[in-house]
């Protein structure tokens, strides 16, 4: 099959970076576009924080610093010689799953690329799988890089 357009979450970890690498590779083999991105998850934002933390200086601090990942991922790939686009998502209430799901569709995408953590057990049950539901809900294939670190 061929992929021209390739999504790729990003969130600035080892996992994520061995998935960008596999995206970057086969980007590179088959001429694709990526779109890179990056969402910030306004649930996780919206815990019990109330009074104990600013909340609108918590989220302009998580955009400026997707909006920094955003542009050095997007180096790496520029340097690599892939065409590269980026976008800051924010969920909005929704989960981060579906949040890629969606980009996937509006973008007219042909491939997700994701890491996982591939976490099992308790540390499953409790921190939930982000590619679990991005498997279950992606309108694409979806390959996903495990990291095993």
């Amino acid at each position: 099959m061929l992929y021209k357009r390739i999504l790729v979450p990003v969130d600035g970890s080892n996992t994520s970076n061995h998935a960008l690498q596999e995206a970057l590779r086969i980007a590179k083999d088959q001429h694709a576009t990526l779109r890179l991105i990056h969402i910030i998850d306004d649930v996780a934002i919206n815990g019990d924080l109330d009074g104990m933390i600013n909340y609108t200086t918590l989220r302009d601090a998580l955009r400026q610093g997707g909006i920094h990942l955003l542009a050095k991922v997007a180096e790496t790939t520029k340097q690599a010689g892939v065409e590269t686009e980026t976008g800051l998502l924010e969920t909005l209430g929704e989960r981060v799953a579906h949040a890629i799901a969606e980009e996937a569709k509006r973008w007219q995408a042909d491939l997700i690329v994701m890491g996982t953590h591939g976490r099992h057990g308790l540390d499953r049950v409790f921190m939930g799988s982000i590619a679990e539901g991005a498997a279950r809900l992606a309108p694409v294939p979806l390959l996903l890089v495990r990291n095993e670190e």
